[in-house]
């Protein structure tokens, strides 16, 4: 069985999400140690103008941003650096739901063209972030933001991705966190 996935097409650009969303956020569960059948995440794939708005109205920031996430529950660590606390399972025919992702098509695209990378490989990235947030992953403190980030790097691996944070000679690069 696989993951309940909600996808809401708000935008037509981003097409058929699925495909690209479903392996990402299912091999991120897996890696994490989840059965993927027990959970639910719903995806917005909107435009800057609506993540615009939404980022206003959740978090007081009046301008868009790649993607929004909104956890189900709060699975934050006790203490910085240390694991967030597992999510409790649904089950297959009642899966619990996690969160909603919102992601904005102008700030994906543009934002892969300057980081010279595939829409498809930064989406793919922004995916598996925002499921780390939802799973109670943060990087406000610099031991929470990298040990987020390697789980993002681990997972992106599986997936056959670069590490994001890096270019190819291994050099950091200089593109801030994702929000």
């Amino acid at each position: 069985m696989t993951l309940s996935l909600d996808i809401n097409p708000e935008d037509p650009r981003w097409g058929d999400l699925e495909p690209l969303a479903r392996p990402a956020l299912e091999v991120a569960l897996r890696h994490l140690g989840h059965d993927p059948a027990r959970f639910e995440v719903s995806v917005l794939a909107c435009d800057d103008a609506r993540i615009r708005a939404l980022n206003a109205e959740f978090r007081g920031k009046d301008a868009p941003t790649n993607v929004l996430s909104w956890p189900a529950w709060d699975l934050s660590p006790e203490t910085q650096g240390a694991l967030p606390l597992p999510p409790e399972p649904g089950t297959p025919e009642d899966p619990e739901p996690l969160g909603d992702i919102a992601l904005a098509w102008e700030t994906c695209q543009r934002e892969a063209a300057d980081q010279a990378k595939t829409t498809t490989d930064h989406v793919t990235h922004l995916l598996v972030h925002s499921l780390l947030h939802l799973l109670g992953y943060d990087h406000e403190t610099d031991e929470d933001a990298v040990l987020m980030e390697k789980t993002e790097i681990a997972v992106l691996a599986q997936l056959g991705i670069a590490n994001p944070y890096e270019d190819d000679t291994g050099q950091p690069l200089g593109v801030a966190r994702v929000d």
